[in-house]
């Protein structure tokens, strides 16, 4: 997945309209965008769309963001639409794989219930929206095999905090949530999941946002979440490998498979070892191209 687009569980409309944004995950939300009076008719309005998207031919992931597991409204969210097996769960504001674990434990529950194939619902912790999460990036290693990603966001970190601001003058993120993305770099890493970018809030700076976006796949994120369809062809974009990088990767993989046995290998001048084998095999991965 390259782009993962935020849609409000309570708006059909916007549900239809997303699936054709080129998106390749809607992340259909419970929690933010819906307000508290309204939450039962977005766990209705979630479950009859999945219940039809999930037959499309071609169709995005189907995620859901339900609301934390602090809010006492996690189970009401699974109850009401676990029947229709969406392909994932969002969990906010997760503080470290106990979190995790214990969403995991509620999925199982429901996937026996409702006759869904046991440990096919995937888990998206956002790992930074509390100091406690940020501290608890380390111990998601292991937590569950439902975990796929881990994101990262600056918006409630920020409210935690009691911030002015997330980002300075010049736009870019200040200090603490330049920390906290690292941070979910590494742990997810760690844990050998995906890194998925936060999203980028000002839907009409394009310019800003593919910016945002090199610089996440430079330094290792595979993803990024969006709010506004009018991002996910910058996002895609962005994160598809490119021609010429694909081709390199190949190189990389080749030469090793031909000296099966070498620590290092000779491409076009350059030395390469080991971890730059890891990396092209990643690449291609993503690329569909293994």
């Amino acid at each position: 997945m390259r782009s993962l687009l935020f849609v409000p569980g309570d708006s059909r409309r916007k549900l239809d309209k997303a699936l054709g944004s080129g998106a390749d995950a809607l992340l259909i939300d419970l929690e933010d965008s819906v307000a508290l009076d309204a939450k039962a008719e977005a766990r209705s309005v979630t479950a009859g769309f999945l219940d039809e998207a999930k037959g499309l031919a071609e169709r995005p992931r189907l995620y859901v963001r339900v609301n934390g597991l602090t809010t006492g409204l996690t189970d009401m969210d699974l109850d009401g639409m676990m029947g229709a097996g969406p392909d994932g769960i969002v969990l906010p504001k997760a503080v470290g794989g106990a979190d995790v674990a214990h969403l995991g434990a509620k999925l199982a529950v429901r996937e026996a219930e409702f006759g869904l194939e046991d440990g096919a619902t995937r888990i998206l912790a956002i790992a930074t929206e509390n100091a406690l999460g940020v501290f608890a990036l380390g111990t998601f290693a292991g937590a569950s095999h439902r975990l796929m990603g881990l994101a990262w966001g600056g918006e409630d970190l920020s409210a935690d905090l009691g911030a002015e601001a997330n980002r300075g003058e010049n736009g870019l993120y200040t200090e603490p949530y330049r920390l906290a993305r690292s941070l979910t770099l590494l742990g997810a890493a760690a844990a050998a999941v995906d890194a998925i970018d936060a999203v980028y809030t000002n839907f009409r700076d394009m310019e800003g946002l593919a910016t945002e976006c090199r610089e996440a796949r430079r330094d290792g994120f595979v993803a990024k979440m969006a709010i506004h369809p009018a991002q996910v062809p910058v996002i895609n974009e962005a994160f598809t490998p490119s021609e010429e990088a694909v081709a390199k990767a190949k190189a990389v993989v080749a030469a090793f498979r031909e000296n099966p046995g070498a620590g290092v290998v000779g491409i076009g001048g350059e030395m390469l070892d080991r971890p730059h084998l890891v990396r092209a095999e990643r690449l291609l991965a993503r690329a569909g191209r293994g």
